[in-house]
């Protein structure tokens, strides 16, 4: 049987959304959130909608309590007439005075008299709580799964409301403050005017003022358009509730299109005061809209988004441990690699950029790749920012060896160091980190003393008139060994040499021995190692062979002088690995 890969099923689709006229679509002109949403977070909810094995009552409670101290004030603690675990849930919140004074817990009821009843029962006692109704509006459903009128529909919404108002008027709940919420479930596949009509035949039975609002919430509870016409549905809403100043329009995006992000921050523009939705966007199918991503997106644009998340490993660690999911290394903000940067040129900018704002602003964050400074979500620029790969490049090499261990590596000599990690990284196919990138460059150019060896050196200074531009001359003094590493194979010269400097000195003592010492210099750097004042010195040489190849050394030492004798000799040594000159 021959399968049809083209995708022709594509034609049985028609949009199931209902966009409204383009006098809704004037919040367009904003081009940033101004500030923080109120938020709400629906996590334990769907704790229990969502995942495979829902969280037991002991991980609800640690939940509730993590999300109280991330900042939440509103919490969905879930449906208390769906179950016994999660009717104990609500009742030892209560019982055992587990709420903080400014937290609301919130819960969900459907528009049935026996299901509205147990749940304002399981909040006896309560100090603050929102009910949360809903029925499903949309046209799809009411032809297909309800086969009522918008009246009959209506009426199910109205009548739950009254309800509720009267149960919550009872002398049992007068210690209680609540606060009503009322959701038209799948609004965005509901005609807007019918959907601004139900919303406020609810609004007309509640009682409201500024000071007390009623909370009108709209779900895409499943996503079926681009995010701009959900927010123009959003604004019709915004204009066309009664008693707006009494209102607070909350948003309760899904992420069925992968947009959902997207839609809750076009929502806002359009006049939403509130967000639902979880952390790392856990939810049903597709999820709920991530609040994390949210937040941050905020954050990053300079406004505070009322929300902790200074310690996002801890976050994903708690994530994890009470809902048993993953999250992708990939995710905003919180995945293990989204400050990673292994490509060269990415690398060179962030290392250039860090370097920027150090000189210039440290209060300031423009460094390029990287949205917000990573410590403040808790992550650490070592094995969080520069990683390197067979794709890295030299800046990125050089930056880390100069970050963590105070080498900072000649321009010229960068690229052969980082060739040289980014070859051991292909080869071994494998990342290498901050301590294996330094243990290499170490062991490879670092005090290289082997089969050469300068083990003592004096200097002394002195000048001749008779001299060319009267250049000072150096002279040294030094004992070199040569050879193998036992002792016996050993060859031990006490030398003397003068030259125009220290490295002309000693390379003309070393022509005394038996062996070829044929190079020239290129060039010579040094630099402390630390701030301190007893800080060691590093010195880097380069010297060129007969055959026009170059050769680094690095040398180390508590005397800048000995240290550049000690990078000579690195370099010598190196190019005896190539030359042999003790054959």
């Amino acid at each position: 049987m021959k399968y049809d890969v083209s995708m022709k099923n594509h034609i049985k689709y028609r949009p199931q959304y209902y966009p409204v006229s383009s006098e809704y679509t004037d919040w367009v002109k904003k081009d940033h959130i101004e500030k923080a949403p109120s938020w709400c977070s629906v996590d334990l909810r769907d704790g229990n909608q969502a995942l495979i094995v829902p969280m037991s009552l002991q991980e609800k409670l640690d939940f509730f309590t993590y999300l109280c101290r991330l900042g939440f004030k509103e919490i969905e603690v879930g449906f208390p007439a769906a179950s016994e675990t999660e009717y104990e849930f609500v009742r030892t919140l209560i019982e055992k005075d587990m709420i903080p004074e400014d937290v609301k817990i919130q819960v969900l009821t459907q528009s049935r008299e026996h299901i509205i009843r147990k749940t304002l029962d399981s909040l006896v006692g309560a100090k603050h709580a929102i009910v949360h109704l809903y029925n499903s509006t949309s046209f799809a459903q009411r032809q297909q799964v309800f086969r009522r009128s918008k009246e009959e529909i209506t009426k199910i919404a109205t009548d739950g409301a009254q309800l509720i108002k009267e149960i919550a008027s009872e002398e049992i709940y007068k210690g209680t403050d609540f606060q009503f919420e009322y959701s038209p479930e799948s609004f965005t596949g509901t005609e807007m005017d019918y959907a601004a009509e139900i919303c406020n035949a609810v609004i007309d039975i509640w009682e409201l003022t500024p000071d007390h609002p009623v909370i009108i919430n709209l779900p895409a509870t499943v996503e079926l358009s681009l995010p701009h016409v959900y927010a123009n549905q959003i604004c019709y809403m915004d204009r066309n509730l009664h008693r707006r100043d009494s209102v607070i329009l909350s948003l309760h995006p899904h992420n069925d299109r992968g947009t959902g992000v997207a839609c809750a921050e076009l929502g806002m523009l359009a006049g939403a005061d509130r967000v639902e939705g979880t952390l790392f966007g856990n939810g049903e199918r597709t999820g709920n809209v991530d609040i994390i991503t949210l937040a941050m997106n905020m954050f990053t644009h300079g406004v505070d988004p009322k929300l902790d998340f200074t310690n996002m490993p801890q976050t994903v660690e708690k994530y994890e441990e009470y809902t048993d999911m993953k999250v992708s290394p990939r995710q905003p903000y919180a995945g293990e690699l989204v400050f990673a940067a292994f490509s060269g040129s990415h690398q060179d900018a962030i290392a250039k950029g860090m370097k920027f704002r150090e000189e210039t602003d440290p209060n300031r964050w423009t460094v390029p790749y990287l949205p917000i400074d990573p410590h403040d979500v808790g992550r650490e620029y070592d094995g969080d920012v520069i990683r390197i790969n067979s794709q890295s490049g030299k800046g990125g090499v050089a930056y880390l060896i100069q970050r963590d261990h105070g080498f900072d590596i000649p321009k010229a000599m960068r690229s052969e160091v980082g060739y040289m990690m980014k070859d051991i990284s292909d080869r071994n196919h494998e990342e290498l980190s901050s301590d294996n990138i330094f243990e290499i460059f170490r062991k490879s150019y670092v005090n290289y003393f082997a089969p050469l060896d300068i083990t003592d050196a004096e200097f002394t200074y002195g000048s001749s008139l008779k001299d060319e531009g009267n250049q000072q001359r150096v002279k040294v003094d030094m004992r070199v060994v040569v050879g193998g590493k036992e002792d016996e194979n050993k060859e031990i010269y006490n030398l003397t040499g003068t030259g125009n400097g220290r490295m002309d000195a000693v390379s003309n003592a070393l022509q005394k021995t038996k062996y070829n010492f044929n190079y020239k210099f290129i060039t010579y750097s040094e630099h402390a190692l630390s701030q301190d004042s007893n800080s060691k010195a590093a010195a880097y040489i380069c010297i060129e062979d007969t055959n026009g190849r170059d050769f680094w050394g690095v040398g180390t030492h508590d005397d800048i002088i000995l240290a550049s004798v000690n990078a000579l000799v690195s370099a010598i040594n190196r190019m005896n690995d190539e030359d042999r000159f003790m054959n």
